[in-house]
């Protein structure tokens, strides 16, 4: 945590006027608050393997009333039923003092579970696990300074959900928790921004710097109390007249003060009985991989996840997980159109600005043990498509090709940041 104290006090220090007296900041492209509105409405279908099919509508207005705040919502019918609200750029101060918030519900959400922590399991090796009643809020603030050159921010959010059910990968149940037992997990985080780019929605020259200080305190007896540090470090280099060579370095490290439960009978008697005779020797394996994961995660902490749609592309979400990850990424952004072009088509109108081919590669690893991170490091090669609008958002469709195959990403936001 040495690293992490004597960044914040450069950067404290670095908030007087006089230090940046006679300090050249690079120069920025485009005003850094957007006021200019627009609107999307987006129908998508959905099929999640063990909970079903159904359809979600996606939801936004930027800059309502031709103001900095953005509002996005979704709804989610049939097998899965949701809702939620986000909010962002929220001036309390202008241009100064910025709140974002967010909220969402789920009656049942899903994830596949790996056989083992790290970067030892095999692609087919994992179940479905299930959560009852997901909610999740929280909340930001941002002091921004200097046109968002530097930026101190705190972040509180909190998840609910219950124990729901285990299931195969074809969506076969193989056993439903009895008592549902309820999770609270909270995370507090501070966190310092230093953007000496040429603008920070769309960079393309320049130099970013991220730190923040991640502590999630325990909710009940059975749950670690930990902390995590994160570093996210970026690179700007031009190239041709537009065109842009972003380099990325993340680590993340979790740090446990003191263990949560670790004894499988008890987790076993909490969540789900492994050792029912009721069920075959296959699925008292499968069953047995929640609990160690558990165990893992009661043991050392969990930092976020690689693989998805920020780090390592070609893996499917959460593919690896962990209490130490080590990434780093390459990409070429060739901007093909640099211009004002408004559009409207009904479900959706703003103004278009940039759209962009990028080709990335990307390497990663993730560990409980430190020593064993770049022992087995795994890769993602791709091209994706951006659209960039005058109210800041960026449209991002990635395809990525790795050791476990092909995998589609379709967000908007750029990859590698840390919010």
């Amino acid at each position: 945590m040495q690293w992490f104290r004597h960044l914040a006090i450069v950067l404290s220090l670095l908030v007087s006027q006089s230090a940046w007296a006679d300090f050249e900041w690079p120069e920025r492209r485009k005003s850094q608050f957007f006021t200019d509105p627009g609107y999307y409405v987006v129908p998508t279908p959905f099929s999640i393997p063990g909970i079903g099919d159904g359809l979600i509508v996606v939801g936004a207005m930027t800059n309502f009333y031709n103001q900095y705040s953005d509002l996005y919502g979704f709804v989610a019918g049939g097998d899965l039923q949701g809702v939620g609200v986000f909010s962002t750029e929220n001036h309390i101060l202008e241009k100064e003092l910025i709140v974002d918030f967010a909220i969402q519900n789920f009656s049942k959400a899903s994830s596949q579970l790996y056989s083992q922590r790290g970067m030892g399991s095999d692609a087919d090796d994992y179940i479905l696990a299930e959560l009852d009643n997901a909610l999740f809020y929280g909340s930001r603030i941002t002091y921004t300074l200097y046109d968002r050159r530097l930026e101190f921010y705190g972040l509180l959010f909190e998840n609910e959900s219950e124990a729901g059910a285990l299931r195969n990968q074809d969506g076969s149940l193989i056993q439903t928790a009895e008592d549902g037992k309820k999770d609270t997990s909270i995370r507090y985080t501070v966190g310092v921004r230093l953007d000496l780019t040429d603008d920070y929605s769309d960079p393309r020259k320049g130099f970013r710097l991220e730190g923040s200080y991640w502590y999630s305190p325990p909710q009940d007896d059975d749950a670690p109390d930990y902390s995590i540090i994160d570093l996210n470090m970026t690179g700007y280099i031009p190239v041709r007249d537009n065109d842009t060579i972003v380099l990325n370095y993340f680590q993340a490290d979790a740090h446990v003060n003191t263990k949560g439960e670790t004894d499988s009978a008890v987790l076993q008697s909490e969540y789900f009985d492994c050792s029912s005779p009721l069920l075959s020797p296959q699925e008292q394996q499968d069953c047995f991989s929640f609990i160690n994961n558990t165990i893992a995660h009661n043991s050392f902490g969990s930092v976020g996840d690689l693989g998805g749609l920020s780090r390592l592309r070609s893996f499917v979400e959460g593919r690896f997980k962990g209490s130490h990850a080590r990434f780093y990424g390459l990409e070429y952004r060739w901007n093909i159109n640099d211009e004002e072009k408004p559009f409207d088509i009904f479900i959706a109108k703003d103004i278009r600005t940039v759209m962009q081919i990028a080709f990335f590669y990307e390497r990663g690893a993730i560990a409980d043990d430190k020593s064993e991170l770049w022992d087995e490091m795994v890769y993602s090669a791709g091209v994706g498509f951006r659209l960039i609008t005058s109210s800041g958002l960026v449209f991002r469709a990635d395809i990525a090709k790795g050791e476990e195959g092909n995998e589609v990403s379709i967000i908007i936001g750029y990859p590698w940041e840390v919010f």
